[in-house]
């Protein structure tokens, strides 16, 4: 399934390019307050959005690549058949849940969120905190698509 890893990959490596993005725009923000005295709430949260983008539209892409945080005890010096079966199982048990759970309620977190055209309480801040709740259905989408990519990769090759 070619186009479902090209799909993960292009969606993680467009959305990375936000990281140095991210840094340029904080340190803006650092100068402003510290050298000028002026507070920018607004390119604060814009960082925030970047953020949450950074980390919730990547999560597939870091899957894919084997490259997520876990555990190395047992899994470190073990077989490739034994990574892949352990993967697959725990793949099944834990984050197709995990998944599940996070789209059910991000779903419905995003729609309160635009029903109330959801807008910053800080001020000076953006005015669209709807638009980054909604960012939260990238997770487990990405995720979703990655597992699948593993298990098409892994038991159905």
């Amino acid at each position: 399934m070619k186009v479902l890893e090209k799909y993960i990959n292009f969606v993680g490596e467009k959305i990375s390019y936000l990281i140095p993005v991210m840094v340029v725009l904080m340190i803006f923000v650092i100068v402003s307050r510290y050298f000028f005295g002026v507070g920018r709430t607004d390119i604060q949260e814009l960082v925030m959005y970047f953020h949450a983008l950074v980390f919730l539209g990547c999560a597939g892409y870091v899957m894919n690549h084997d490259e997520h945080v876990r555990v190395d005890i047992f899994y470190r010096n073990a077989s490739q058949k034994y990574k892949k079966n352990v993967n697959f199982i725990f793949g099944l048990l834990f984050l197709l849940p995990l998944i599940a759970i996070t789209f059910f309620y991000s779903i419905e977190t995003i729609v309160a969120s635009w029903r109330m055209s959801e807008a910053s309480t800080e001020a000076g801040g953006l005015a669209y905190v709807y638009i980054q709740k909604t960012l939260m259905i990238l997770f487990p989408l990405t995720l979703l698509a990655a597992l699948i990519n593993q298990f098409i990769k892994t038991k159905w090759k």
